[in-house]
């Protein structure tokens, strides 16, 4: 099952964080960003596809070298849709994120000071996208909508822009 189905299964599940709300405010918050910073909507998903592949590659290497819980800690402490620095900083390295910085400059066409203003609002919102699969009475149980998105059987076929994209359209 894809990453969107998973988002789906979870709106429909009442045990998972999901709703309906909070899809509309993740997608929200992304038009939000978009319009604060002039972006249009290509350069926006342009954004959240880098800003995600990243996140799913610090993700993956938290599991990897800390466990599962570890990774799912990480989205239940630093999703959101309010700005945070500090989500930027517990995922990423200096180096990572002068990769990251690096990256979105030459894929979007913007400033690395506008990147690195954009940064504390779009990791936490990628996050809380993927927080929507936790269980709301223990999110420390396992989440099939982080499970799906560091893509367990490794086939790349995960894109979070996409994902929202598509959380968009069906709310409509």
């Amino acid at each position: 099952m894809g990453l969107f189905d998973q988002i789906i299964s979870a709106v429909g599940s009442p045990n998972q964080m999901a709703s309906v709300q909070n899809l509309t405010g993740i997608i929200g918050a992304v038009q939000q960003l978009g319009n604060t910073y002039g972006l249009n909507s290509e350069t926006t998903q342009v954004l959240f596809s880098t800003v995600g592949g990243y996140v799913r590659s610090s993700l993956q290497e938290k599991q990897q070298t800390e466990g599962p819980e570890q990774a799912q800690a990480l989205v239940n402490q630093f999703s959101g849709t309010a700005p945070n620095g500090q989500a930027v900083m517990a995922l990423f390295s200096q180096s990572k994120l002068g990769q990251m910085v690096g990256d979105l400059v030459a894929r979007t066409g913007l400033n690395q000071e506008t990147i690195q203003q954009i940064l504390p609002l779009a990791v936490p919102l990628v996050l809380n996208f993927l927080q929507a699969g936790a269980d709301k009475l223990n999110p420390q149980l396992s989440n099939p909508v982080l499970k799906s998105f560091l893509d367990a059987d490794g086939d790349g076929d995960v894109d979070i822009a996409d994902a929202i994209a598509l959380a968009g359209k069906f709310l409509k």
